[in-house]
């Protein structure tokens, strides 16, 4: 990732080719169900705050992942790794049902190899970003939500570039392709409160990312 500020514009601004917002992909029974596992992946994973390379500051967000890989960041910079940075474990398999909506989106042929579960409690946010620390610049990124509404904005190749925001609802999926995969993008904030889903305020973010060039990597 590669953090900038974001520049205020005044909407509308056209989303990026090759973005999509699937809202409402998941319907109540299918977000209960991968919330479940999701919290038992984070049992064996827990969440962690990771910090900023070189200053050390540390995230709003809190983390984990499951599949072979893992993004984390520190002050030794912003990396995958195979095993969770506190615990020293490999990460959980990535649920079926997260592979699935993968297949179902992304329109890419190989399976994701990362995915990273973000944890926003009332107040966190992730500032403008781009992802730049896979392989295989082509393979889509695909983000689903889960929890209270969040304020996702998005932008354009460079990190001045007008952007647009749009209000993400618990089931809703987003796909980051073409164009749109090197887009600086982040969110805002949350709005506590919109969704009964967790029981408590807050909001759960997983992005998939497939992070070898296929080639590249094992099992295809």
């Amino acid at each position: 990732m590669r953090a900038s500020m974001s520049k205020p514009m005044s909407e509308p601004v056209a989303v990026p080719e090759g973005f999509g917002h699937l809202a409402g992909y998941l319907d109540t029974v299918q977000q209960e169900r991968l919330l479940a596992t999701i919290r038992q992946l984070l049992a064996e994973a827990p969440l962690y705050r990771p910090t900023m390379p070189r200053t050390g500051r540390p995230f709003s967000v809190e983390m984990s992942n499951c599949g072979p890989l893992g993004w984390v960041s520190d002050q030794k910079g912003y990396r995958y790794t195979r095993r969770h940075p506190e615990t020293g474990r490999p990460w959980p398999a990535m649920p079926a049902a997260v592979r699935t909506i993968w297949r179902e989106v992304s329109g890419y042929p190989h399976p994701p190899e990362a995915c990273l579960i973000n944890w926003y409690g009332p107040g966190a946010k992730l500032g403008l970003h781009r992802d730049g620390d896979e392989d295989d610049p082509h393979a889509p990124i695909v983000s689903i939500s889960l929890g209270d509404d969040a304020w996702f904005r998005i932008g354009g190749l460079r990190r001045r570039d007008p952007t647009r925001r749009l209000r993400l609802r618990s089931g809703d999926v987003v796909v980051l392709a073409g164009t749109a995969r090197h887009a600086y993008h982040g969110i805002d904030r949350i709005v506590p409160g919109t969704s009964p889903l967790l029981g408590e305020p807050g909001r759960f973010n997983l992005t998939l990312r497939r992070v070898t060039a296929p080639l590249s990597s094992s099992g295809d």
